[in-house]
């Protein structure tokens, strides 16, 4: 099982393996990004089968990246999904993937088959450049950039373009501060977020092994960038410069290529416009080869699209919601002290003291309206005998049965017959591929009960057997 912790700033230089070896060329999964955002992100991470894995929080809902690689290998990030899959059915949370790169759609959406929710927001995809337009500014298409960057060495003829290092630091940030004047004064939240993120990282651009480089003119700084090479691509988290210096952008952004992009650089992401238009219209004067799309996958399991307990019936069973005049039968039902034993839920650790009858079946409502469960009673005639219940819903169309006859109908095949008529529809109208199941091992009677209804065994451990039925069976 996966085990996510609170991403802190400290974490990060111990994870940039993960992040400089990246082909994904994507800023999410870098250092520089996550050091600036994941505090309003709420990010947590965890490490598994050699792979990095983040989660984000919006609005008390979880976001993960697919799994990410130390070295990129396709083996290790396919494991690191079924962890991930794992974890968020065990954890009942929903999976719903961001950041994910487009070379992975196709093996996802085979993988998850057409109940899969695929989203790209224009505002989020990042601008991909060639590091040598940006090292040469060549032919007609940048003439404009040649240009500004011409008047400005015309303007300040003793310009220089200087590598940071950690004595400089103060000066950077006398600089910015010069810089945000104008920046806050936008009254833009997203934007103040940023630069302070940009203030925030500045004793750490060192640890974070970030490339760092100032542009000087008439002895003052009048710009600042920073960038972090992941694999074949350079991410610009940082590129400031004062406003009333003209060209001064182009030429820091053509000083900063010939100085770092190099030695095995092909591409330079300059991120996001976060839906600014000054900001798109300035990053596509720059002639992106193309937009890197972050596409956003939200997995859906076969119950999510019920909006209705269903209605079933057997050749001596009706398998139906339970109406609340049967509240007292199901209420003795579910207090059973030997079925409660081996349901394998107690209820009574999260029942009030003494609950009214009407309790339980709130409660088993509440988790089909939660999209956890899908609970029917069994009933003989009008008479109810039994539940069963579909519940523990996996992403690659599985989920868990089971089932529990009052002491009075047992051995009549009561139990079988609901499973198999369960199943039918599990896999006839649900479209699940596997079901599962898994029995106390003391309760010899379920275990010959799950095999009578056609499932196989396929392991056990200290407590349980365990059981599962394909489609295809």
């Amino acid at each position: 099982m996966l085990c996510f912790q609170k991403l802190e700033r400290a974490h990060l230089p111990r994870l940039l393996p993960y992040f400089r070896g990246q082909t994904r060329r994507i800023a999410n999964y870098s250092a520089g990004f996550l050091f600036m955002w994941s505090k309003f992100m709420d990010t947590h991470f965890a490490e598994a089968e050699g792979c990095l894995f983040l989660r984000d929080r919006y609005f008390g809902n979880s976001y993960f990246s697919s799994p990410l690689s130390k070295d990129g290998d396709p083996a290790a990030e396919a494991r690191g999904l079924e962890l991930l899959e794992e974890y968020c059915r065990a954890a009942e949370e929903r999976l719903h993937l961001s950041a994910v790169p487009a070379e992975q759609l196709g093996a996802l959406a085979e993988r998850y088959g057409a109940d899969l929710h695929v989203s790209n927001i224009r505002r989020w995809r990042e601008y991909l450049y060639e590091a040598s337009d940006f090292r040469s500014y060549p032919g007609g298409r940048y003439s404009g950039q040649r240009n500004h960057v011409h008047k400005f060495e015309k303007l300040y003829p003793d310009h220089e373009f200087r590598t940071v290092e950690a004595e400089d630091i103060p000066a950077v940030e006398a600089f910015l501060r010069e810089y945000a004047g104008a920046q806050y004064a936008k009254e833009d939240a997203l934007a103040d977020e940023e630069m302070q993120g940009v203030f925030d990282i500045l004793p750490h651009l060192a640890e974070l092994g970030l490339y760092c480089g100032a542009l000087y003119a008439g002895g003052r700084m009048v710009a600042f960038t920073a960038g972090e090479r992941c694999g074949d691509t350079m991410i610009v988290h940082i590129e400031k410069a004062l406003r009333g210096v003209p060209g001064a952008y182009p030429a820091v952004a053509q000083a900063f290529a010939r100085t770092f992009c190099t030695d095995g650089v092909r591409y330079i992401n300059r991120e996001d416009d976060s839906g600014d238009a000054g900001l798109r219209k300035s990053k596509l004067q720059y002639l992106p080869v193309r937009l890197v799309g972050k596409y956003n996958l939200a997995v859906h399991r076969s119950i999510d699209s019920l909006s209705k307990l269903p209605a079933l019936q057997t050749a001596r069973l009706s398998l139906r919601a339970i109406p609340d005049e049967d509240a007292a039968a199901f209420a003795a039902l579910a207090r059973d002290a030997k079925l409660n034993r081996y349901w394998g839920y107690d209820w009574r650790q999260k029942a009030p003291k003494d609950p009214p009858d009407m309790w339980f079946l709130e409660d088993i409502r509440s988790d089909f309206h939660r999209k956890s469960e899908i609970p029917l009673g069994i009933y003989w005639e009008e008479t109810l005998v039994g539940e069963v219940v579909l519940h523990n819903f996996g992403y690659r169309a599985e989920a868990e049965i089971g089932m529990r006859v009052l002491p009075a109908w047992q051995r009549r095949g009561i139990a079988r017959e609901a499973l198999l008529g369960m199943m039918e529809y599990g896999f006839l109208k649900l479209g699940l591929e596997r079901i599962e199941a898994k029995c106390f091992k003391e309760n010899e009677s379920s275990a010959l009960t799950l095999r009578a209804a056609g499932m196989r065994p396929c392991g056990e451990d200290d407590t349980y057997h365990y059981f599962y039925k394909t489609a295809a069976m």
